[in-house]
């Protein structure tokens, strides 16, 4: 029966509309699970592991979105 449930769990969290928004999330996830699971607190590494990588993705968009609005200029021999 928990087999049942987590195959449709997994399976409705694959196939739905807002897997886009867990962007870092799911890798976050994955070593943090597996840190946690030889801590002793697998559940408690999942959560933290999602939650520092949905960080560090925002972080990495905010960065890439303040270098494409202040471009570098080329140098003075035109070469960048």
């Amino acid at each position: 029966m928990k087999k049942l449930l987590l195959c449709t769990a997994v399976a409705s969290l694959a196939f739905s509309s807002v897997a886009a928004e867990a962007k870092g999330c799911i890798k976050g996830a994955i070593i943090g699970g597996i840190a946690g699971h030889y801590a002793g607190h697998g559940k408690v590494g999942v959560v933290a592991g999602c939650v520092i990588g949905r960080h560090e993705a925002n972080k990495a968009d905010a960065e890439r979105a303040q270098k494409a609005q202040h471009p570098q200029p080329p140098n003075e021999n035109g070469r960048i």
